[in-house]
């Protein structure tokens, strides 16, 4: 038998980054996986020479100079700027909001006439304090975006209507006076060259670390427990302790993946459909990730359905309203006390809306606390 260290379970980024820097350590790691395959949902994987998103767009950007550095160790990267396009009913639109963005709703051709058009139009909020999503866009950027670019989008990623939505979902628009269509402001942006998969492998290589796929961690819990000295657990911390205080609120993804024989498809990565009769939010068409790279006359498009959660279905993201945070912290009290042994982490073990410099991040600082002290 072999004596293992440390149990991690899901061998996605924060699972990987755990166990690849524990085994630096002279640590023996086994990890096992739910999913017949590694890299959780950055799993990407080649189709007609096109490496297909799996899981949905994945776009790495940082500023954090040291993580970039880390995630260059495993994959060259190459430039891909992210610039999304809207379709509202068939009118295409610049995202960010941005001088393009304006100049296509107003026909303004100058900040100064677009921040005059916007102001005039987050008039009808004056001197109201927003009591909900719909009067906080329309406080920040008025009602023609709002209706054109937020609303629909909004109700069909968060299955609500926009007037039924806190306010605190929120908090800024990104506003842009110049005619960039670039959506992230940070100093580090990019795609792994070959696809995000081989960074989890190459983390995974160690002769140190062990992987099983297939292996539901529930099924065999309580052995796990009193095998394993120490567990990093990367699910769901609700689950975990079998939803004793509560479910926690999640938002699922259904994808809808075609293959095509034409070579562009919509001539974009990503193109949002914010109009509310779309059922979908986005279409993705992989190959423009790497600069129209694949198979001639070939090309692959995801369309992507926000969904309600139950038990069962994959969760997303969480729903980090202020009853669920609440809950949360209930449970990581609980962890505490029922758990020390366990370490969570990720999107689902800390309850957070990670992007995946945050996870490489938040995974370092956990190992730092375990192995640093």
């Amino acid at each position: 038998m072999v004596q293992y260290d440390y149990l991690v379970v899901g061998a996605g980024l924060f699972g990987a980054t755990f166990a690849y820097e524990t085994a630096k350590r002279g640590k023996r790691v086994k990890v096992v996986e739910k999913r017949s395959h590694i890299a959780g949902n950055i799993y990407t994987k080649k189709v007609d020479g096109i490496q297909v998103h799996e899981y949905g767009a994945h776009i790495f950007h940082t500023s954090d100079k040291a993580i970039w550095e880390y995630v260059n160790q495993f994959a060259e990267f190459n430039r891909y700027t992210n610039s999304p396009v809207a379709n509202y009913k068939g009118e295409m639109y610049n995202l960010p909001f941005n001088m393009n963005t304006f100049n296509k709703m107003w026909g303004v051709r100058t900040p100064k006439e677009a921040m005059a058009k916007i102001n005039e139009q987050r008039a009808e909020m004056d001197g109201k304090e927003p009591q909900n999503l719909e009067e906080q866009a329309i406080s920040l950027i008025g009602r023609d975006i709002y209706e054109k670019l937020i609303k629909g989008y909004t109700e069909k990623q968060w299955g609500q209507k926009a007037t039924e939505l806190p306010a605190f979902i929120i908090r800024r628009l990104p506003v842009r006076l110049t005619y960039d269509n670039n959506y992230f402001n940070d100093l580090y942006q990019g795609i792994p060259m070959g696809g995000y998969t081989q960074i989890v492998e190459k983390m995974l290589a160690s002769d140190l670390i062990d992987v099983e796929l297939g292996v539901d961690f529930f099924d065999q819990q309580d052995e796990y427990l009193a095998n394993f000295p120490k567990i990093v657990f990367t699910g769901m911390i609700d689950q975990f302790f079998n939803y004793e205080l509560g479910e926690l609120e999640y938002r699922s993804l259904h994808f809808e993946t075609e293959e095509l024989d034409e070579d562009n498809y919509q001539g974009n990565a990503v193109v949002n459909y914010t109009d509310a009769e779309t059922p979908y939010t986005r279409i993705i068409e992989h190959k423009h990730f790497e600069f129209g790279k694949g198979d001639e006359g070939k090309t692959i498009i995801t369309r992507e359905y926000p969904a309600d959660w139950k038990r069962g279905d994959e969760p997303y993201y969480p729903v980090n309203n202020q009853r669920n945070n609440a809950l949360y912290q209930q449970y990581t009290e609980l962890a505490g006390q029922k758990a020390p042994n366990v370490i969570f982490g990720g999107r689902l073990g800390q309850y957070k809306y990670y992007n995946m410099d945050q996870v490489i991040k938040a995974a370092l600082t956990t190992v730092a606390e375990e192995f640093d002290k």
